[in-house]
């Protein structure tokens, strides 16, 4: 991958080409890094880790990705003729280009981004201690380390080629685990046999309750609406239709996905009901029934699902730090003769705090979804509603950031009500929703239209040439 990475950005090392990838990428391109980006830590480690606790559970994190894909796309493909380079970009443009706002986006962007670097951090590490007995601690180091190299040495446009080859990939290797899966653990009958029926009921629901079901396919939904990395698709596509395209043929391969770590952790929990951690269903299955080849492909095709996912959302940090955070931190903008060797420096730091987000984490699926609805529920409001109301203001944007996020706190400070709403991304949308219309309902209008917000933002970018 290190190679591949070098070898198709050697010609394209400018500031747009390491970051943007010249914003020309073709349909096969599109397909191979939005899967890819898709099918990663959660989708593989978490959503078998919640087939294995929760049966048809396990579907949820496919259903609610699927659909999160389908409402993008249809609204916010049309953000790709604006040229944005950021998702900050993209807010501050429906606000008027306000500073204030911006600068507040930025700095929870670049968070979320670190947060969903750690995630797969903490996924690598995981594949990476069970294949090879190293403590999780090394293993976390060396997925770090792998994340940057290729990253730093090609830039975006090695990112979506080795994406697409990882996306090939893993897809391989879990239909052919969920093939073999079945037979290994006995056969259906078998499954449903040794399996609780709670766990075989429609979504698991009787197992996990209604309400938490629903809060983790809502939270997988906005992960995708809020995370920078899949705005970053749009931006770099080569027209509005492409990225449409690409899109809604991601969506429907994401839903059909979603069934097979269902396979898996039904399989997993038949054969060995007593794993220690259930974020192990996927390499104990590929290591207990596999021959020791297939076995250490199929655990590679794992690992290219957090490696995939990871070196796009390293990337698209360094793009929102160098962009807009720079800005509130220096007052400028770097020159585009130092975008490169800045964005190498970026890459470096933003993997070195994701892994310092990660170092303590344990497990996969509450940490993305604890980081979801604190960092992007209230995201995810100020966005759809900037996309979709003339009337919403700055100041009512800055109050669904703040209510999003302390709802979301005070939840998981409270074992009741965390335990009742299974995660607090519901809660978080609704008091982050209503804060943004009455606070927006009580300020000033906006008085700068969306092509002076454009021209703002183009202006002050100028400097990067990008």
């Amino acid at each position: 991958m290190i190679f591949i990475g070098w070898f198709v950005s050697r010609k394209h090392q400018g500031g747009e080409a390491f970051l943007m990838g010249g914003r020309q990428l073709s349909l096969g391109l599109l397909l191979g890094t939005i899967i890819a980006t898709m099918v990663g830590t959660g989708s593989s480690m978490g959503a078998v880790s919640n087939g294995y606790q929760n049966g048809w559970g396990g579907a949820l994190f496919g259903i609610g990705g699927g659909l999160g894909i389908i409402i993008l796309t249809f609204l916010f493909a049309g953000m790709r003729r604006y040229n944005f380079l950021t998702m900050t970009e993209e807010i501050a443009f429906y606000y008027g280009a306000n500073k204030t706002l911006k600068a507040i986006v930025a700095f929870i962007l670049y968070l979320a981004s670190i947060g969903w670097l750690g995630a797969h951090i903490l996924g690598g590490s995981f594949y990476l201690s069970w294949s090879s007995g190293l403590d999780l601690l090394t293993c976390k180091i060396i997925s770090a380390s792998g994340f940057a190299l290729y990253v730093i040495i090609g830039g975006y446009l090695a990112v979506v080629w080795t994406d697409t080859i990882q996306a090939v990939i893993l897809f391989c290797g879990f239909i052919a685990l969920s093939i073999i899966a079945i037979p290994a653990a006995g056969g259906m009958e078998n499954i449903q046999a040794t399996v609780p029926p709670e766990n075989l009921s429609f979504l698991g629901i009787e197992k996990s309750g209604l309400v938490p079901a629903i809060s983790l396919s809502v939270a997988i939904a906005v992960g995708v609406l809020a995370a920078p990395s899949f705005r970053q698709r749009i931006y770099t596509a080569r027209t509005i239709s492409l990225a449409k395209k690409s899109f809604m043929i991601s969506a429907i391969a994401y839903f059909l996905f979603s069934i097979l770590p269902v396979i898996i952790g039904l399989s997993a929990y038949t054969i060995d009901p007593s794993l220690e951690n259930s974020n192990m269903a996927f390499p104990f299955m590929a290591t207990t029934i596999l021959p020791p080849l297939i076995g250490m492909l199929v655990l590679v095709s794992g690992l290219s699902a957090t490696m995939s996912s990871g070196d796009s959302d390293a990337l698209t940090g360094v793009t929102i730090l160098l962009r807009d955070v720079w800005i509130v931190l220096t007052g400028k903008l770097p020159a585009k003769e130092n975008v490169v060797k800045y964005s190498r420096w970026a890459i470096t730091f933003s993997i070195l705090l994701a892994f310092s987000f990660g170092i303590l984490a344990e497990d996969i699926l509450g940490y993305i979804t604890k980081m979801t609805s604190t960092l992007m529920s209230g995201i995810c409001v100020v966005a759809v509603l900037g996309r979709l109301w003339n009337r919403a203001t700055w100041q009512g944007a800055i109050a669904a950031l703040i209510s999003g996020s302390a709802i979301s706190f005070i939840i998981l400070t409270s074992a009741d009500y965390a335990a009742y709403w299974g995660n607090p991304i519901i809660p978080a949308l609704i008091f982050a929703t209503i804060s943004h219309i009455i606070v927006s309902l009580l300020t000033p209008a906006n008085t700068v239209s969306r092509e002076a917000a454009l021209e703002i933002i183009n202006r002050e970018r100028k400097v990067m040439d990008i």
